[in-house]
């Protein structure tokens, strides 16, 4: 985790109606030189003043239709800010409002020990095809190597199509060791979108870090034609299907809809799993007087259910659990980080060193080729009231 200086006192204890009034002024001082992006998991003081919102991948897109910007602030996490960075026109500055807004599940996946595992499937399967692919929530350094070895990145919301590609590729046997599709980070996205391609979960094996091989034998190894790594998101693996059944028991009728970061067996007793954007989407079409009990993060939940009162949304896990490295970024930090740039200083600029940038692109772009993301509208630009979903 990056340090993070101190927010100057006098912001913490700006009232919360002077605090807007100053946000207010500083993004209309700075005008097109300034893009905000918020990501769906920002807390709604937060989110409100964002010009763009939606998922890491999708903003920092988005980001790139407005040229003239000379500063891309990215209320969102570390990763999505090197995204941003990487997608970038040159002279752009990308900017992290906290500098502790931190991956849990990123940080599962340390470049040293994934070259490791790397290496030794290599060595394992000398003949066979192994196509690495990282989820987007990973730091640029995983997305280069994936890059860098022919592999691709990919969202929760393309996964499929993606994740497809690369087990058509991968779907050789040379000599008892079969090709492998080589997944980074997350490994219930990885399994949950393998298995609903048909690829059984005998056929997967998970690589854990901690362990020689990752804890599993040679053989193993050689037979697995999906490897996982041994990470999570520490929301959505809350999810439990003892969730589901309490909810059940609680909402006669209920539809239950999860993220693909959750369990296996959580979203097997699910009745719809997809991404947030997934998530909203039904949502916002479902008939007035449904019930939805949404297993994805909470501020986006509430959001779903102040934007929705014709139905009945509830979290899925009854502790309402948040992304904590997330909720980090605060409307005191953004107050700080504009007014900053209207004096002409310039804090937490994050940025990918050109090397890993053009491989980390690599993959990006192998992505985009394969599955093109959907164009989407600007947030509303209303700043006088606090707009849920903004």
């Amino acid at each position: 985790m990056l340090f993070q200086p101190p927010v100057p006192e006098a912001y913490l204890r700006l009232p919360a109606a002077e605090l807007h009034e100053r946000i207010a002024a500083a993004k209309a001082e700075l005008g097109a030189r300034l893009t905000i992006l918020g990501h769906h998991y920002q807390r709604d003081d937060v989110i409100r003043y964002a010009d763009f919102t939606g998922d890491s991948l999708k903003l920092a897109q988005l980001s790139m239709s407005r040229p003239e910007a000379d500063f891309i602030v990215f209320c969102g996490v570390h990763f999505m800010a090197e995204g941003a960075d990487i997608l970038a026109r040159p002279g752009q500055q990308v900017l992290l409002p906290d500098l502790g807004a931190g991956c849990s599940m990123a940080d599962m996946a340390g470049i040293e020990d994934v070259e490791e595992c790397w290496d030794a499937l290599r060595s394992l399967c000398p003949s066979s095809t192994l196509v690495p692919m990282t989820y987007v929530n990973s730091a640029a350094s995983l997305k280069a190597l994936v890059g860098h070895n022919d592999g691709c990145c990919c969202t929760s919301g393309n996964a499929d199509s993606v994740i497809g590609w690369a087990l058509n590729r991968a779907a050789g046997d040379h000599d008892g060791c079969r090709d492998k599709l080589v997944f980074f980070p997350d490994q219930h996205l990885g399994r949950n979108t393998c298995y609903k391609l048909g690829v059984p979960l005998d056929q997967m094996v998970i690589w854990d870090p901690t362990q020689e091989l990752g804890g599993n034998s040679p053989e193993a190894l050689r037979r697995a034609r999906v490897v996982l790594w041994k990470g999570h998101c520490s929301v959505h693996t809350r999810m439990t299907t003892e969730h589901v059944r309490q909810v059940r028991a609680e909402y006669p009728g209920v539809k239950v809809i999860v993220h693909p970061e959750c369990p296996f067996d959580t979203v097997q007793a699910a009745d719809l799993a997809g991404s947030t954007e997934f998530i909203i989407k039904h949502i916002k079409e479902a008939e007035p007087g449904t019930i939805w009990a949404v297993g994805t993060e909470i501020h986006l939940v509430q959001r779903l259910a102040r934007q929705h009162p014709e139905q009945t949304i509830v979290s899925l896990d009854d502790c309402r659990c948040q992304c904590a490295t997330m909720f980090r970024i605060s409307p005191q930090h953004l107050a700080w980080m504009l007014e900053e740039l209207v004096a002409g200083r310039v804090h937490n600029r994050i940025t990918v060193d050109q090397e890993t940038a053009h491989w980390a692109r690599k993959s990006l772009d192998r992505m985009l080729e394969l599955s093109p993301m959907p164009t989407a509208a600007p947030a509303p630009r209303r700043q006088q009231e606090l707009v849920p979903g903004a």
